[in-house]
């Protein structure tokens, strides 16, 4: 049984459009993480499947940061909306199908690459040796 929306369909409208693909708070920190510990990155290169996130060129290396709701991480913080499920699980599902087609991709083409989940920023210090393994010194 479908469950009321408090918003009108515009209300709800507006509200989405305001969620950002770029430049959001988990990308901010992984960013500042990343340019703290020395490496330098180019942002959102169009020209490479997915638009990843932190590209770094010289390396062929890529990283992506997903949040944990719109890609569908399996983690305590993901959880598939009650409300209009006939709407949200296609489109989820149709983002988790398009992060595998644009990794694949970028593998074919000789780039290594690397999701930070939102969930996993919690972990500093696993997150900076990750971090730090996958681009090597």
């Amino acid at each position: 049984m479908p469950r009321y929306d408090p918003l009108s369909p515009a209300q709800r409208s507006e509200r989405m459009s305001r969620i950002l693909n770029a430049d959001t708070k988990p990308e901010m920190i992984v960013r500042r993480l990343v340019h703290g510990m020395g490496y330098r990155y180019a942002l959102h290169v169009k020209a490479l499947p997915g638009n990843p996130d932190l590209v770094f060129r010289p390396r062929s290396k890529v990283i992506f940061v997903h949040g944990c709701f719109w890609h569908q991480h399996r983690c305590r913080q993901y959880r598939m909306p009650k409300t209009k499920h006939l709407f949200w699980e296609p489109k989820l599902a149709k983002n988790k199908a398009r992060d595998g087609r644009n990794q694949r991709e970028l593998r074919r083409l000789g780039w290594r690459t690397l999701t930070i989940w939102e969930c996993q920023l919690k972990t500093g210090t696993v997150l900076k040796s990750r971090i730090k393994r996958f681009l090597g010194t």
